[in-house]
């Protein structure tokens, strides 16, 4: 089973407020994987980070477990993947979505911790990923940065503490603005008439559509464990919390 071509997709509560840790949602359609709702907390996987993980929770206090977040390739729809989907689930049932908060708040903070690292390396970015509890970036840079100086840098400007805002401006606004966009192997998502970008008050400004932190402070102690050479111009970051 596939979602309907014609069905609305998941209005993305967490592109406002990354701080929700569950709502109130429908189910709108079901799929081999798990189920679509019309609203949800839910990260979905993309941009480098991972998908949350979570649960839903049925008006007769039944607990689904949710074990990833992603988005169908066909619809867009974004799936709440459900390992063993139990009888009884169906559409137009109403349901708690519920996720990992404590998990969610590592990406945040790791996630926001990239934006950090762009902020000090002056670099274009090829690539990147998140995990829980490490991360890292690639820049395409002929000579890799010193190590301790690196680290040292990083770390000061979190204790900056500088503080995260949400903004949104249209694609022919991003179009005027190439040197907005660090990433040389993804573009941001444009084609729906706005593009979100995250903003870490005079430190990092670009499109991004992660969960962020609020204020850089909050990511907290963190380390530069490895820098690799990745081809001849291709160097990658790895930072982990101390």
């Amino acid at each position: 089973m596939s979602f309907p071509d014609t069905m609305p997709p998941t209005r993305k509560l967490y592109q406002e407020d990354g701080y929700l840790v569950e709502c109130e949602a429908t189910i709108t359609a079901l799929h081999e994987k798990g189920v679509i709702l019309d609203q949800s907390v839910f990260y979905c996987q993309g941009g480098g980070q991972p998908g949350d993980v979570g649960w839903l929770v049925g008006d007769n206090g039944h607990t689904v477990d949710v074990v990833d977040t992603v988005s169908d390739p066909v619809s867009g729809g974004q799936i709440h993947v459900i390992a063993d989907i139990p009888q009884g689930l169906a559409v137009g049932q109403r349901v708690t979505a519920r996720i990992d908060w404590d998990r969610r708040y590592r990406l945040m903070r790791m996630h926001s911790c990239m934006h950090m690292l762009c902020a000090v390396i002056d670099a274009p970015v090829t690539g990147g990923s998140v995990s829980d509890g490490r991360a890292r970036l690639d820049f395409d840079m002929p000579t890799p940065p010193d190590k301790e100086s690196l680290n040292t840098q990083l770390n000061e400007m979190i204790l900056r503490d500088r503080p995260m805002a949400i903004r949104w401006i249209t694609d022919e606004e991003l179009e005027s603005q190439p040197e907005l966009v660090r990433t040389m192997s993804v573009n941001p998502p444009t084609g729906k008439g706005r593009v979100r970008l995250i903003d870490f008050d005079g430190i990092d400004l670009q499109p991004c559509g992660g969960t962020h932190v609020a204020r850089s402070g909050e990511i907290g102690a963190v380390r530069i464990s490895k820098i690799e050479k990745k081809g001849k111009q291709n160097r990658r970051v790895i930072v982990e919390f101390d």
